[in-house]
């Protein structure tokens, strides 16, 4: 061992050289790359449930003192490993209400379901990539020399490049309504709620069926994502799908088509609005979904102009894993004020998370826990969320993997076919690597090692 030799490589020889090595590596490279991976101590047995017998024990000491397990964590900018298996996750679950498998019939893909993005309303011109027939258009053309009340041009001429820092910033930040966007924020997921409620009475007013009665006859179910756009507001794509009373397995009466669904759905966003509280503090504020709403038709094999089940499922599923730094925020909480002036963020950014700070401080906002979801630019909803029976759950999916590994555990022991329960004890011991495992989960990283199926 040279004096050279960087410390945590040195540090991985000597790790290599004890008895434990083996089962220490074979638990890092099960993490897949975890980047922040928790350390658990204790042990736990194997015991046949017919016979008592303990069959398999095992306990931290074999893996060098702490059993390390994945983080779990489902963003991308956290920890890349996990995250792509929460969106693998999150793929089968949106693909099986879409066209079956995961325990939903295959007959749901003949059910009317379509892709639906809600987006949030303007609070103000922002610098915007736009684009026509494969042609970049100005930013925003106006008469020259024409400007705000602070001096600003109301108007940009210049045609944007992808990732330009500009896009999303607002043309004149003292104009723009940066307390309207983050009281839209925190109210995003209620907005959202009152929407699927006015949906399903409109479904019902245009069936010519009271509420009660539509639930008699026809059910609507959704899966849904939460997006963040470059001007730091989130909107939202879904799947949104009519059946039977049963749920998926049980097919939709007569009248309910693909184009009832769009219809009801484009007549009910313009109706969905809340009332922000602090009236007396910034005045009135409306909150409402943005004009600019998309709904198509989704096939199960894609058809002119239908989409693909499986293109939906994958575009939802790649959001499930981004939050609110895919729009330039931090992706950790923010807890002391004196924090702000060394966020590595952008000036509107900054502005939003700073109004946050500051209506959070307010009385009539403190129910809405801005501060605490600042570094969300507001948001505090989940990102991905469905209705009780769109298709199976993640729970289910997890449980599956679970129990799939379980088998591939007993098969090597050969204890197969037998009924067993895993009994034992672990506490939490922290997190994260030693310079060794770090080193040797990167070359995992590198290697593009997947968690197992």
């Amino acid at each position: 061992m040279t004096a050279s030799m960087p410390k945590n490589v040195a540090a991985l020889l000597t790790r290599a050289a004890e008895p434990e090595f083996a089962a220490w590596r074979s638990n890092i490279v099960s993490l897949a790359g975890c980047t922040n991976p928790i350390h658990l101590v204790g042990g736990a047995t194997v015991v046949d449930t017919t016979t008592g017998e303990a069959l398999f024990s095992y306990a931290s000491d074999v893996y060098g003192g702490r059993l390390l397990t994945a983080c779990g964590n489902r963003r991308a900018s956290v920890c890349p490993s996990c995250s792509r298996l929460y969106r693998a996750d999150t793929y089968q679950l949106i693909r099986s209400g879409l066209v079956g498998g995961k325990n939903v019939t295959e007959s749901v893909s003949g059910h009317p379901r379509v892709f639906a993005t809600l987006t949030a309303p303007g609070f103000g011109p922002v610098h915007t990539r736009r684009e026509r027939a494969e042609h970049v258009r100005a930013c925003r053309p106006r008469k020259v020399g024409e400007c705000c009340p602070h001096g600003s041009p109301v108007g940009c001429h210049e045609r944007h490049a992808e990732g330009e820092p500009r896009l999303g910033e607002p043309l004149c930040p003292r104009c723009y309504d940066y307390a309207g966007a983050v009281l839209w924020q925190a109210y995003a997921g209620q907005l959202w709620h009152r929407f699927a409620l006015e949906l399903r009475r409109e479904i019902a007013r245009r069936a010519g069926l009271s509420r009660t009665e539509l639930g008699d006859v026809a059910r609507l179910s959704y899966a849904k994502v939460a997006e963040y756009q470059r001007r730091g507001l989130v909107h939202f794509h879904a799947v949104v799908r009519l059946d039977g009373p049963d749920g998926p397995a049980s097919a939709p009466p007569g009248w309910a088509t693909t184009a009832l669904l769009m219809d009801a759905i484009q007549a009910v966003v313009g109706r969905v609005r809340l009332i922000a509280p602090g009236m007396d503090v910034v005045g009135t504020r409306v909150l409402r979904f943005g004009e600019q709403v998309d709904v198509r038709p989704i096939a199960a094999f894609g058809a002119g102009e239908r989409l693909a089940s499986v293109a939906v499922a994958g575009y939802i599923a790649k959001y499930a894993t981004k939050g609110a730094e895919s729009a330039g925020a931090v992706d950790g909480r923010i807890h002391q004020a004196r924090e702000l002036v060394l966020l590595p963020v952008r000036a509107h950014v900054l502005r939003m998370i700073s109004t946050c700070w500051w209506l959070g401080g307010l009385p009539p906002f403190e129910p809405l826990g801005l501060r605490r979801w600042a570094h969300m630019l507001g948001y505090g909803g989940h990102f991905s969320t469905k209705s009780r029976r769109y298709s199976t759950t993640l729970t289910a999916l997890r449980e599956a993997r679970a129990e799939h590994r379980a088998e591939e555990q007993r098969t090597a022991l050969g204890i197969s076919g037998r009924t067993t329960v895993t009994v034992g004890q672990w506490r939490y011991a922290g997190r994260g690597y030693s310079p060794e495992a770090a080193l040797l989960a990167a070359s995992v990283r590198e290697g593009g090692g997947l968690h197992g199926a």
